[in-house]
Parts: C-alpha cells; sequence; structure tokens
C-alpha cells in the first residue's frame, strides 16, 4: 500500500506555487510603493467583523486550497473572520476577489499573547470552501524545512498596513524592498539582542521601511535560485518606538522553522 504524504510543501508544489501570472515589481526602491495588481496574487486580507462592518485587521498567505497561513497575534477569539483572497485594493468591488469564512482556526499550541518574544507567532486558517485558482489567485510556496537566508538577501514585505506609524491603512496593496538581517546581526545587544530567536527572520532595520500595523500575518516573499518565489516570513512585531527604527527590523516567524507543525496541522483537520 502506497502511503498517502500531505506535506505542505508538496501540496503547494504539485499545484503549483510561487510563479504569480503577473510579475511583481522588483525594482530597488526602499520606500513602500503601490503594487502591481495581483502580483502577489497568495496574498490575503484577514478581515474582522465589528458593528455590522468588515474591516482589514491583518494579511496572510494562502499555501493551500483552502488553508491560509497568518500570525497567532491576528486571532482573537472575540471576533468573527473572513479571508479575502484575490484582493487588490481594499475599498473596491473587484473581478476574481472573493470573500470565504473559516471552517476553523488552528492557533500554535506554544503561542503566548503577553510574551510576543517566545515566538510560535503562527497560525492556520481551514477555509469552508477551498479556492479556484485563476490569474487573481495562487498558492505561496513554503520553503524547506531549515532553510536560512544570507545576510542582505532581497526580500519583499507586502501587505495593506499603516503606511506610517499612526497613519490611515493603505486602500491598495503596498510592497517594499526589505533585506533580510541574519541573526548574527539581529541579535546584536543594539539591534533586537535576545528578544530575536533562531524561530525568527529579520527584515529591513534601516529605519527606512519596515512593517507597520496591518501588515501582521503577511508574507516576507523572498525569490529563491529557481526563480520561484517563496514565503519565508508571517510579519510577527516591530520596535514599540515606531514601524521605522533603525536598527530594529521588522521581525517575521520564520516559516522554516515550522515545517513539522504545518504539516501536522493540515493532516489532522
Amino acid at each position: 500500500m502506497i502511503p498517502i504524504v500531505l506535506a505542505s510543501v508538496l501540496i503547494a508544489g504539485a499545484l503549483g506555487c510561487g510563479t504569480p501570472p503577473i510579475e511583481p515589481l522588483t525594482s530597488r526602491v526602499v520606500n513602500g510603493v503601490d503594487a502591481k495588481p495581483h502580483s502577489w496574487p497568495w496574498q490575503i486580507s484577514l478581515q474582522y467583523e465589528k458593528d455590522g462592518e468588515w474591516r482589514h485587521t491583518c494579511g496572510g498567505s494562502l499555501i493551500a486550497a483552502n488553508w491560509v497561513m497568518t500570525a497567532a497575534h491576528c486571532i482573537n477569539t472575540q471576533f468573527s473572520y473572513r479571508v479575502f483572497v484575490g484582493k487588490y485594493n481594499l475599498v473596491e468591488e473587484e473581478d476574481g476577489s472573493k470573500a470565504i469564512l473559516p471552517e476553523k482556526i488552528i492557533v500554535h499550541e506554544k503561542w503566548n499573547p503577553i510574551f510576543v518574544a517566545f515566538g510560535n507567532d503562527i497560525a492556520l486558517i481551514k477555509l469552508s470552501e477551498p479556492v479556484t485558482l485563476s490569474d487573481q489567485v495562487q498558492l505561496g510556496c513554503i520553503p524547506a524545512p531549515g532553510t536560512l537566508l544570507a545576510n542582505l538577501y532581497p526580500c519583499y514585505i507586502t501587505g495593506w498596513g499603516r503606511v506610517y506609524t499612526g497613519g490611515p491603512i493603505a486602500d491598495k496593496l503596498q510592497q517594499a524592498l526589505m533585506p533580510v538581517a541574519d541573526h548574527a546581526t539581529c541579535s546584536q545587544s543594539d539591534w533586537w539582542g535576545i528578544a530575536v530567536r533562531t524561530s525568527m527572520v529579520c527584515a529591513g532595520g534601516d529605519g527606512i521601511v519596515a512593517g507597520c500595523n496591518g501588515d501582521s500575518g503577511g508574507p516576507l516573499n523572498c525569490k529563491n535560485a529557481e526563480g520561484v518565489w517563496e514565503v519565508h516570513g508571517i510579519a510577527s512585531f516591530v520596535s514599540g518606538l515606531g514601524c521605522n527604527y533603525e536598527k530594529k527590523p521588522t521581525v517575521f516567524t520564520r516559516v522554516s522553522a515550522f515545517n513539522n507543525w504545518i504539516d501536522q496541522v493540515m493532516m489532522n483537520n
């Protein structure tokens, strides 16, 4: 009997992932810019309901036809959520976009909301129905277990987060070049020190560009040697001093530290 393997990497790989039909902008722009519409087709908007209105709260990545990966800190059991796939402009009706309710939300069992720096800031959302893949909706690839990126490796953060500290969220999906700060750099005492763990990955830190409120849960997108985009990070936290602060890069959950957890959750649910 041939065993059935349901690994997250294999799911995305079998359906095709990380190769958007609309190629993203990859200019060396340091500040955030409007992304090319639907050029990050695994990016989702996680929205919650308040006073009968749906509001964007976090980003996330579609990693299988019915699974989304986001940050644990984005989930509050007091709220109802929906996942919007195929979105570019949050305030416009768009062909190919669709809001889907979750069937189940699984937060990492070791996530501690009081101590974000303990790590494990990851959650998976099982959708109530599978998405239909299209030019606007595609799967994000997960890197191989244990993959580490070199210092200054070029990656892109994407999201609808606040355009500056305390500012409004963006209507159109934003992207920004954010080179990786490796663990040796990011854990220096005048950077994040002991607050950053090996299960995290840092990006940015130049004081010019960073993630901000509303980008949480969204992807750190990095192109591999084969030219395929992989989701290496889940936006987790920034400095309490502000979104753009020198030597305080945006800290992401390192996806390649959680392959086994992702696989187990998907297999058991």
